[in-house]
């Protein structure tokens, strides 16, 4: 189970690649401006992950319509998450979580994923403005994905 709606969202610093360089990306950055999508997710380069994500950057305008940043959270490293990330085109940002810190705190690490050790479980998470979890879903395996309609339906009721 992924952590509790009405927790404390668990705040983070997590390097992402960009043209830059490595940013450090801050959760509490968002805090009192936007609200937080954190889509956790198993593996770059993995079919149901890239689905996903060009999916979510295709309609990256309807978050952004409802005042929230989208983030992807997953174990590769950040050099892995932006060869990716240009390969497939995706516009969200993505951090790393290598050291596992993060998929702990939000309990949503799923273990030996194809016999290759602990990742990311597929989930979601709505972070309202003030920093507590209003969305949280874990998938049943990592072959499923998040119920977006419910994600948007939760940031609508979010001002």
């Amino acid at each position: 189970m992924a952590i509790s709606v009405g927790s404390k969202a668990p705040d983070f610093t997590l390097k992402s690649k960009q043209a830059s360089g490595l940013v450090d990306v801050k959760l509490s950055n968002n805090f009192g401006k936007k609200n937080t999508v954190l889509l956790f997710f198993p593996l770059a380069f993995t079919s149901v992950c890239t689905k996903e994500m060009c999916d979510i950057t295709a309609g990256l305008n309807g978050y952004s319509g409802l005042n929230a940043d989208v983030i992807g959270v997953s174990v590769d490293s950040p050099f892995a998450q932006e060869a990716w990330a240009q390969k497939e085109k995706i516009g969200i940002t993505l951090v790393s979580d290598l050291n596992k810190e993060v998929v702990k705190s939000y309990d949503v690490v799923f273990p030996m994923l194809a016999g290759v050790g602990d990742t990311a479980a597929r989930a979601a998470i709505v972070i309202d403005k003030n920093g507590v979890v209003q969305y949280s879903e874990r998938t049943p395996t990592p072959k499923d994905l998040p119920n977006f309609e419910a994600v948007k339906s939760a940031l609508g009721k979010l001002k």
